[in-house]
């Protein structure tokens, strides 16, 4: 491992690089370094104006792909941003490859990660320090539905220009605590249709997996994304014992928290725990069908 100094900040690789290239974009002010998809995250500003840039290719500490493999991928999904261009998505700005690098640029998000899993260690030393995603469990029900309202339309437009959202979760959320506003920030491993489960365990966090994701050889589809996002939903709404959401991982399911434990009323509780059931027959069909009977759920309380 070897320790990278750039501007104000510093970052680890496991080998040495140059990034003094950068400087075109300005300072660097802001790194993430903890990845698996061998991408480092760079925050630059310059003349005020700040970017989000993702650099492929470096061979980070927790690289699960090779830096060949990681320029490939950032590669295939910067087409996507384009294709998938929404209110509730990050801005592209360019993509361009560079020596052995592939870097996709992006207008800059205020605000934080919603599972910052490179800040837990911090959280663990120091009790005192709520994560983001313990402040935004806090919010209001208000500025909560705001949030998915938006993933709402997000996903809606996904499923309609016939793609899937692959590896959607709460680490793809930046969230913005003084405006209220949130962006998707990471739609890399998103699939065209028809998409079909090829390994044991599909990517993503097995606290929102659908039944199907553990299944090699299953259809991954709109249904499977309209799961993931009602088990959100819960995450948002619901409130978990460490020893629920730990069951999880062990036995491979998703269970919804118990009505007592929901924040709003019992129409919205059934509108979610319909869209996570785990035959994918009695889940909606649509997100927009979902959201219809959400919104009418909300019109109730």
């Amino acid at each position: 491992m070897v320790i990278i100094k750039l501007d104000n900040i510093t970052f680890r690789l496991k080998e040495q690089q140059d990034f003094s290239w950068l400087e075109k974009y300005g300072k660097a002010f802001w790194c993430v370094d903890e990845t698996g998809s061998g991408c480092i995250c760079i925050g630059m500003e310059n003349a005020g104006k700040r970017y989000f840039l993702k650099i492929a290719g470096v061979n980070t500490i927790e690289a699960d792909v090779t830096p060949e493999e990681s320029v490939k991928i950032l590669k295939d999904a910067v087409p996507m941003y384009y294709d998938l261009e929404h209110p509730g998505l990050v801005k592209i700005v360019e993509a361009y490859e560079y020596k052995q690098f592939y870097i996709a640029v992006f207008e800059w998000a205020d605000g934080e990660c919603l599972f910052d899993h490179w800040n837990f260690e911090k959280y663990r030393r120091d009790n005192t320090i709520k994560s983001p995603k313990e402040r935004f469990k806090e919010l209001p029900a208000s500025k909560k539905i705001i949030v998915t309202d938006v993933l709402f339309s997000f996903l809606d437009n996904v499923s309609k220009r016939g793609y899937v959202a692959v590896d959607f979760y709460d680490g793809s959320i930046i969230y913005d605590f003084k405006t209220g506003h949130m962006k998707i920030c990471d739609i890399d491993l998103y699939r065209k249709a028809p998409v079909i489960n090829d390994m044991d365990d599909w990517y993503g966090t097995k606290r929102l997996k659908a039944p199907e994701e553990y299944i090699k050889g299953s259809v991954i589809d709109t249904q499977t994304n309209i799961f993931t996002f009602g088990a959100l939903v819960f995450e948002f709404f619901g409130s978990f014992s460490d020893s629920e959401i730990e069951k999880r991982y062990v036995q491979n399911r998703f269970v919804p928290c118990e009505y007592k434990d929901w924040q709003l009323n019992r129409e919205s509780y059934n509108a979610a725990v319909k869209a996570v059931s785990a035959s994918r027959n009695e889940r909606y069909k649509t997100f927009g069908e979902f959201y219809n009977e959400w919104k009418h759920a909300l019109s109730l309380l």
